[in-house]
């Protein structure tokens, strides 16, 4: 037996119930633990003259100036042609709790007008964060996936070739800001805010510390954070290791979120229609022009002349009227299904079903 796109879904999101549940680690994050982006400015070097041409990025030629000068070589009054080196911006991300000499990965994209930065280098280059202070820097040799090759005619590109990566290549010289084993608050926040969602939360880590410890240490401040009172007798690590591996049973608005683009349509679980008919059919128009030739006889003193012809056919397809009655995300499916449409059609009859107010749920249009 044959499933729609909508059944499929619906058994595999909430066939089972041995899915409901999951982990409180993966629905929320403790509040201020989070990664910091940096950023800097570098010179790729090594390139096989496809790098800046100078005279049309002076910034590439002031940097490579001041490259030069700083170890002691003047160039200020030589008009340098290299093509070999290009002007790029480095950008990272430093990971939560990351210690001095850790490496990150980080991305270089070029910022005049080289074609391409394979088989280039990046020299040292110092990373900054927003409070303007440097932690970490980057070298190495880029991994650039894009190509370019051109020829006196004809040009081939493939991917960005403007931009590359470097595993690995940022070497981490000062921890970010926070000691997390010295917080004796800890504050959970949701990654779907939701007032039964925080208060699930709250009972859940109340009932396991009860049990275990003989104390209560969690309470709901709002749809998003759950305030947790660490006790003193028990490092902040092992405490959220022992909280996070806790299931919990996540709630969230009723919605259904639909994408005209690629037809994608995607339906929450307490999703309801109240009581309506429905009947979607189409109409198809068809126009053909067929143009003639009128030509003259010979030796007549006619012209040729073109004549439009034209055929207009239109049939339009019987709609199918079903009654759509849903208590739950399954039974919504079914009423769906009887109809038997694609998914664009599905995507304009829950559109009518929201504007006829019968749809309990928050529609979503991307």
């Amino acid at each position: 037996m044959k499933h729609s796109i909508l059944t499929i879904l619906a058994l595999l999101l909430f066939g089972s119930p041995a899915f409901a549940a999951t982990r409180i680690k993966d629905i929320a994050a403790v509040q201020g633990v989070r990664p910091n982006q940096l950023v800097g400015y570098g010179l790729v070097i090594g390139l096989n003259g496809t790098g800046d041409s100078l005279r049309n990025s002076p910034f590439t030629e002031q940097s490579l100036q001041s490259m030069l000068d700083r170890m002691g070589i003047n160039v200020r009054n030589a008009k340098a042609r290299t093509r070999n080196i290009a002007a790029v911006m480095v950008s990272a991300e430093l990971p939560a709790f990351a210690g001095a000499g850790s490496r990150v990965d980080v991305t270089v994209s070029s910022l005049g007008d080289a074609t391409s930065l394979a088989g280039g280098s990046l020299i040292l280059t110092p990373l900054v964060g927003a409070d303007n202070k440097i932690y970490a820097v980057a070298q190495g040799p880029l991994a650039v996936t894009g190509f370019v090759t051109a020829g006196k005619a004809e040009s081939v590109t493939q991917g960005v070739p403007t931009t590359g990566r470097i595993p690995n290549g940022a070497l981490v010289e000062r921890e970010g800001p926070g000691r997390f084993a010295e917080e004796k608050v800890l504050v959970l926040e949701l990654r779907n805010p939701d007032f039964n969602t925080a208060v699930s939360i709250a009972d859940v880590i109340n009932a396991f510390m009860s049990q275990r410890y003989g104390i209560k240490v969690a309470r709901e401040n709002d749809l998003r954070t759950v305030t947790l009172q660490r006790p003193f007798f028990i490092s902040a690590a092992r405490f959220m290791a022992e909280i996070g591996e806790l299931p919990i049973q996540p709630d969230a608005p009723a919605r259904v979120v639909i994408d005209e683009r690629t037809g994608t349509i995607v339906i929450g679980k307490d999703v309801q229609i109240s009581t309506v008919a429905v009947a979607h059919g189409s109409l198809t128009v068809r126009v053909t022009e067929t143009p003639k030739v009128s030509q003259p006889g010979p030796f007549s003193k006619g012209e040729t002349v073109v004549t439009p012809e034209t055929f207009v056919s239109a049939d339009q397809k019987g709609g199918n009227l079903a009654i759509i009655r849903a208590t739950n995300l399954q039974t919504l499916v079914n009423g769906l299904n009887k109809i038997g449409l694609k998914p664009t059609g599905i995507i304009a009859i829950l559109q009518a079903i929201k504007s006829a107010g019968a749809l309990q749920a928050d529609l979503i249009v991307q």
